[in-house]
């Protein structure tokens, strides 16, 4: 993985074999909403509705590019190389030293270990930093999908967090999740200058 460097430590810009991730651009937006932040299937068990129009997804990426700019949650659109469309997002949030993992990719692309090869490269990321101690991510009980993408970029299943998250596009009710979590000692970091 390459990198080039922010002040806190994570790059703007992260290569993989496969994919690029950046740092959203408002440009973005055009191809998030149309991609997936407006599909029922991607978004069905994410904590946000699907978008029904372009400003929400401008707003949105108004307000990663604001956290960002606070050092507190970093957000990446997922490309792949040679291509400069958003087919997703991926991102880390800070918090004290746990950094936790969010993602979504657009269904053309599901099932391709894309998701899985932008998951190593933030956990790797984030471990290359010696205040963080603990990567997680949480995904609804139902969501096999994701279990297995946590799974395969090396994360432990942890257990069963009742009623964790809300999940609008499934109940009204706080949903179950599964927790998966790796520690620093016990995670293989992969992290190229």
């Amino acid at each position: 993985m390459t990198e080039s460097g922010t002040p806190l430590g994570f790059p703007d810009r992260i290569e993989t074999d496969r994919l690029v991730l950046l740092k959203p651009r408002p440009g973005d937006a055009e191809a998030i909403f149309e991609r997936y932040a407006q599909d029922c299937s991607v978004t069905q068990y994410l904590s946000w509705r699907p978008h029904t129009d372009i400003e929400e997804t401008r707003d949105f990426l108004e307000g990663c590019l604001t956290r960002w700019e606070r050092g507190s949650d970093f957000d990446w659109v997922i490309t792949m190389r040679g291509k400069d469309t958003c087919i997703g997002m991926a991102a880390l949030r800070i918090r004290d030293s746990r950094a936790e993992l969010g993602y979504v990719l657009a269904w053309p692309f599901w099932g391709k270990g894309i998701m899985t090869e932008a998951v190593r490269a933030l956990a790797s990321l984030a471990f290359a930093r010696p205040d963080i101690s603990r990567v997680w991510a949480v995904c609804d009980v139902e969501n096999a999908a994701s279990a297995r993408v946590l799974e395969k970029a090396g994360l432990v299943r942890e257990g069963i967090l009742h009623r964790w998250a809300s999940h609008p596009n499934v109940s009204p009710e706080p949903r179950d999740c599964l927790c998966y979590a790796k520690g620093k000692d016990s995670y293989k970091c992969k992290v190229e200058s």
